[in-house]
């Protein structure tokens, strides 16, 4: 399992160092100065040219670069050019509601697709398997804005639950209270890939050998599913799951707007409309570091379900 681990970080390098490569490219276009929005609208040229000096940008891309990522080595992500605070210190005060609204969504959304999809696996043909199917392609289909939209209007709208901002920690009652909304938006289009997975996976492995060989032992239809079948079915859906995170991260970005939750999406959407070109640089690598961190997991549980996979 070890040796799976070390395997993983170490593929995680090279991915890490081009996630800051196209990071650091992609805001180099933005037609935008830091000089000049450091300077202010009332400094001389003279000023904003010394800032330029300072910050290093009259430097070649390769030297601006190079200063990038020896910085972010010693976790230096620079200072936020409108609140000068480090970087580093705005993504702990975000960091932490971004891991709640995606515990939160998941916690839920996981079991109730792994459900419908096992349900729908044991009525195969049947109206409960088209009616599973006919919603897990709905939430497929459906974006998360036009979700979060539908529960602003009808439930944040008629005073049923709040949509705007966090209250407290995911521990709280008022904060299971604000997050509430923000999770089932994000949440919704989780489930239908998970049960569509699990159902495809779980038919698979009920035509296998020894689920026969349990079923003619006399094992009950729903022992045989949750104990032999469910958790060789399960491998395919991890990795589904954590192919989704990567959404996630991006529908995370969408509904932390939508709801003003206060989270690394939101920050870095802000950032980027105000041109604070440090925080949208440390914003994109934290949902990196977040999307390699999870994938880690997965592999990990692979791991777990299947030995055979930790030893190679």
């Amino acid at each position: 399992m070890l040796a799976l681990v070390a395997q993983r970080l170490l593929i995680s390098g090279p991915v890490l160092l081009g996630v800051l490569v196209i990071g650091f490219l992609l805001l180099q276009v933005v037609p935008t100065d830091p000089a000049v929005i450091l300077a202010g609208p009332t400094a001389s040229q003279a000023e904003v040219e010394a800032i330029r000096e300072q910050l290093g940008l009259n430097r070649s891309l390769i030297e601006q670069f190079a200063n990038y990522l020896f910085r972010v080595l010693q976790l230096d992500l620079g200072r936020s050019m409108i609140s000068n605070r480090p970087v580093t210190e705005e993504i702990l005060l975000t960091i932490g509601p971004t891991l709640e609204l995606m515990l939160a969504c998941m916690i839920w959304a996981i079991p109730v697709g792994i459900l419908m999809g096992t349900l729908a696996a044991q009525h195969r043909g049947s109206i409960i398997d088209r009616l599973i199917m006919a919603i897990s392609v709905m939430g497929v289909s459906v974006p998360v804005f036009f979700v979060g939209l539908l529960l602003i209007q009808h439930v944040g709208g008629a005073g049923l639950l709040p949509f705007q901002g966090r209250a407290g920690p995911l521990w709280t009652f008022e904060g299971l209270h604000h997050i509430a909304l923000p999770a089932l938006t994000l949440g919704a289009v989780f489930i239908g890939p998970v049960a569509r997975m699990t159902r495809t996976s779980l038919l698979e492995v009920l035509g296998a050998d020894y689920v026969r060989t349990a079923r003619a032992k006399g094992a009950g239809e729903s022992r045989v599913v949750i104990r032999h079948a469910l958790r060789n079915a399960l491998i395919p859906v991890i990795t589904l799951i954590g192919l989704q995170v990567g959404f996630l991260l991006g529908g995370a970005v969408v509904t932390e707007t939508m709801y003003a939750w206060p989270g690394v999406g939101r920050m870095a959407v802000g950032a980027i409309g105000s041109r604070d070109l440090p925080v949208a640089q440390g914003a994109i690598l934290m949902l990196a570091v977040s999307f390699l961190a999870i994938n880690l997991v997965v592999d990990v549980l692979y791991g777990y379900l299947d030995p055979r996979i930790g030893r190679r």
